[in-house]
This record gives C-alpha cells, structure tokens and sequence, in this order.
C-alpha cells in the first residue's frame, strides 16, 4: 500500500507545475525555469511558506531571463508571456511579432546583467510576399518580484519586443499605406539621415504628414506603427492630443524589403547650417539646437546630440532659466515696472510666496539700472516685481505676444510649442525666471528672441504653408514700440557688455543674446540654455547638465550664428 501511494504521488508531480519548463542552450550552459501556477509545490502539499520579498537575485534574473528570451526564440508566445507579470499583453504582442510583423528565425542573446536588467540582443529575419531582409537590433528586459506572492517574472513593457515600441504601438510588415519621400533642402539638395543624422525622426515626421500627398508610391516594409492614442504632438506627451500626424510621434521604418517611389517635399532647412549643426552636436553630449530666420520664420538647422533618438529641439519639455528673461522683461516693461536705464532693485535675496529666491553665487547691485540686472541675469530683479504682477499675466504676455502655450504651431513636423501656465505664490515668481511650471526647448526660445528683435512673432516652419495650404499661427498682439526698443537694446547690451558677452565676441554689432541655467531636481548641475541673433539669424540651444549656459550652450549657438543662414 505505501508503495503504491509513492508511486501515486511521483505521477502526480508534474501535475502539480502549473507553468513550462524553458530551456536556453548558450555558452555552454543550460538554464532551466520551472512556473508554478496557483501556488507553489509547497502550498500545494499544505507546507506554506513565507512570500519572498526583496529584488530577485542575480541568480532569479538569469534564470527568468533566459526563460523568457529561449520561450520567445522558439515561438512559442504563450510560453514566454506565462513568464511575464502581464501575460495577455505579452502574448498579444508576441504573437503579433510574429504575425503581424512577419519576423521569423529568432535568435536572442543575452548580454551582461546588471542589476535587475538584462540586456540582450535581437537577430531575425523579416519576410513578405517572396522577399526577406535580416532584422537586428538590441533591447532589455527587467525583471520584477510580485508583491503578491514573490513570484519572479519578467517586467512586461511593449519595449522589450523593440526599444522603441510605446503602449499601444505596433510592429507591421507589409505594402505602407504612406509612400516615401525626397525631402529637399532650401536649395533643392536632398536631405537624407546618412549624411544628416539628426534629421532622422524629423524625415519620418515629415514622411508621416506629406507621403500620401506628395505623389510617390509605397513600398514594403516592417514598420513601427504609432498608437492613435499614443499621441505627444507637438505637444510634449499629452495623451490627450487629436490624432493626426501633427499630433502624435511618426510611425518609423525599421527595414525596407521594397522601395516605393518617394514624393518630394521641400523644407526650409539649409544645407550649410544644417551641416554646422550637425557637426555641433556630435561634439557635444546631450546638447540641441534649433536656427531660424526672424524675418520670416524659416528653420534652417535642428539638431541634436542623440541623433534618431528624442528630438529634444523641436519636442523637448524643459524649465528655459534665464532665457525666460526676455518674456519677463518684455511684461515689465510694457507694464512701466522697469525702464531700462532707470534705478532697478537688484537685492542678494527677494522672498515672494513663502519661498526664498537668490541670485547666482548671491551677488547683488548696488544702485543699479535694469539694464545692468538684465545683462547679469539677475534674478530678484524679477522677484521683488511679482508682488505688482496679476497671476495670468505671464501667461498672456507669453501667448499674446509671442505666441507661446496655444497649441497651434503648424511647423510641419510635430513639435511642442511651450507651456507658460497660470501660477500662483512662490510658483508664480519662479515662472519669472525661467522655472517653476514653465516648459521650452530651443525651437520655442529661438522664436522668442527672434520676436524680441524684430517686434512681431512669426510662427517658425519647416515646410512652407503653401505647399499644403495650412495657416500658420499668429499672435494677438505686437509689443509696444518702447518695449520693444528697450528690449532689444537689453539683448544687444547682454551680447556685448553681459553674461553672453564671452560666446558672442567678434561677431559684430547687430547682435543680441541671453544665457540661461535651469535647476532640475536630481541632477547636479542645471541645464545650459543660451539664445541670441547675428542680423536675420536666430538661434538657441540647450546642454542638458551643461551648467552655466554661457559656457555650454553659447559656443553652440555662436559658431551657428557664424555659419549664417546660407
């Protein structure tokens, strides 16, 4: 009878593996995981044991990885999502790798752990309609405790399938519905992301808008198909956003198997800013830049250090410092509560709201003028003033004049077109100076010093409006003839006599500029900001964590400024 009962118990084992076992062969070594589903074999013999809880041992993460990549490469879905803290999501996206994207002969190699995170890499091969193409790049996984009862898996994001799937997105493998374009330069040169890095999400935008009406024919290709409700137009990342191809991020090719015949569509940019601009970045890490003409609005350069990655100059999200300056000046101004060589308070300290604000390294002015405030960026020349300000009055000044914070820039590409919102207290005296809820990046402050020169905002666009017959943005209002005088006259003092005096020497007399630091929670040093005009160019950067934006961002700025518009 006890024979019998042993025997009973030992068919009945497996029974009680609720889960797979996945096996992974590499460098030798043979990995297996087991999944228990419901409980574990203790619960399921009544010998409870307490939840693990903790990160999972470096041990956990290998064997859960490894799992999880062998059950993917071999196909089977189901496998790898039972792996997963999300199985129906994974599966649905597993199987759509399959399916959908038309992937096959996957082969996943793990990298080196750290931490929790297991990078690894991705060889394939895509097939449609007779033709195949070799699919490679590289991804991570993280891997996760559950709460509930210190199960092991696989943190499920749609970027373990591909580093730049979102939720809701898709891979897609088949004829594009949107053909291909020629984009060309001002002077009819093409651009093309080989020998224009920066320019590749911008191609794509552009693709994204103009492929179906620029006259060219699709071809087929394994694409990243964007979620409708995945938008962050131009608008940073509001989820909220209308969906249309000014409104949410391009879809992107990731391998062509056939070649449709492109469209062309023409863009504002040239060819030699746009060359000097690139040649910037890659000097620099994590650096963005935007050029434009003032007198019309014409982008000339956008570029960006991490070329095909986040186009920060067109849809970053970042507190503009000091550059937010030219705004607040232009409101003092315009409201008689500063006159550029009258007396203006320039104190160590200014308190407003309950918060304490100083000045870089607490210098002060003693007897000065607004125009030596304004030239040393000094910052409680704007605090002391608050007190004497309504709480939407920034806000209005920024959309009124220079067409900030509406939403309705029609660049021709998605960008986010600055956030000045309504504050109140401590907050409201931050926005001042360039913090507190204020957002920018360098196509927004490149525009506002280009309004500041000539008096009249002009919405910047890549692609002429008469190509698809869009209107551009306009604002309410210019500013008044005084403030607008005194604030050039504020620039141009700043570019030549100030704190942008260094990065702006010898490049002549029609010049203005403003620097800008920006304080970021968590990082050590601030974000340098500089932004300035050389005749009818404009331009701003940003150097996140470049410190003093004189020093980081102002070489940047000045060496487009040389390059010109041609």
């Amino acid at each position: 009878m006890g024979k019998r009962r042993r025997a009973a118990r030992r068919r009945t084992h497996p029974a009680l593996v609720g889960g797979a076992v996945a096996v992974l062969v590499g460098g030798g070594a043979i990995a297996a995981y087991t999944l228990y589903g419901g409980g574990t074999h203790a619960d399921a013999v009544g010998d409870a044991k307490p939840v693990p809880k903790g990160p999972p041992t470096a041990a956990e993460v290998r064997t859960v990885a490894e799992g999880f990549l062998t059950a993917w490469g071999a196909g089977n879905a189901a496998r790898a999502a039972a792996l997963t803290d999300d199985p129906a999501a994974a599966t649905k996206a597993l199987t759509g790798y399959r399916k959908d994207a038309r992937i096959s002969a996957v082969t996943l190699t793990p990298g080196t752990r750290a931490g929790a995170k297991m990078p690894f890499s991705v060889k394939a091969t895509v097939s449609y309609g007779g033709k195949t193409k070799p699919l490679a790049y590289a991804s991570e996984l993280t891997v996760v405790r559950r709460a509930s009862d210190g199960e092991v898996l696989v943190g499920w994001a749609p970027s373990v399938v591909h580093p730049d799937l979102g939720d809701g997105d898709r891979l897609v493998t088949g004829a594009s519905g949107t053909p291909p374009i020629k984009a060309l330069d001002r002077a009819g040169g093409e651009l093309t992301p080989a020998e224009f890095p920066s320019l590749a999400g911008v191609l794509d935008g552009l693709r994204e808008k103009y492929g179906k009406t620029a006259g060219g024919k699709a071809g087929v290709e394994l694409r990243l198909v964007r979620a409708d409700s995945a938008a962050s137009k131009d608008k940073g990342t509001d989820a909220s956003a209308k969906s249309d191809p000014d409104t949410k991020a391009a879809d992107k090719t990731l391998v062509t198997l056939s070649k449709g015949t492109p469209g062309t569509v023409k863009t504002t940019l040239s060819p030699t800013a746009q060359a000097t601009a690139e040649q910037q970045v890659r000097a620099r890490e994590r650096a963005s830049v935007v050029v434009l003409k003032p007198s019309t609005g014409e982008i000339l350069a956008v570029a960006n250090s991490n070329a095909g990655g986040f186009n920060t100059a067109f849809q970053g999200s970042l507190a503009p410092g000091s550059t937010m300056k030219i705004v607040s000046a232009s409101l003092l101004l315009e409201k008689d509560l500063a006159s550029i060589d009258k007396p203006h308070p320039c104190p160590k300290y200014a308190s407003y709201g309950g918060w304490k604000f100083q000045n870089l390294e607490k210098f002060q002015i003693k007897d000065g003028t607004f125009r030596a405030s304004f030239a040393a960026s000094c910052n409680t020349a704007f605090i002391t003033q608050a007190k004497e300000l309504s709480d939407d009055a920034l806000t209005k000044q920024a959309q009124e004049v220079f067409g900030l914070g509406r939403d309705n820039w029609a660049v021709g590409v998605s960008t986010f077109d600055g956030s000045v919102p309504v504050q109140k207290d401590a907050s409201k005296a931050a926005s001042l100076i360039g913090q507190g809820g204020v957002r920018m990046n360098p196509l927004n402050v490149a525009s506002i010093v280009a309004t500041a020169k000539t008096g009249v905002f002009r919405q910047p666009y890549l692609v002429p409006p008469d190509v698809d017959d869009r209107t551009l943005a306009k604002a309410s209002r210019v500013l008044s003839g005084s403030a607008q005088s005194q604030l050039r006259e504020l620039l141009r003092y700043t570019a030549t006599s100030g704190t942008a005096a260094k990065a702006m020497a010898g490049l002549g007399s029609d010049i203005g500029g403003k620097t800008g630091s920006a304080e970021v929670d968590g990082q050590k040093k601030p974000n340098g900001w500089f932004t300035a005009w050389r005749g009818d160019v404009a331009s701003a950067a940003v150097v996140l964590e470049g410190g003093h934006g004189g020093e980081s961002a102002g070489p940047l700025v000045a060496a487009m400024l040389r390059a010109g518009g041609g």
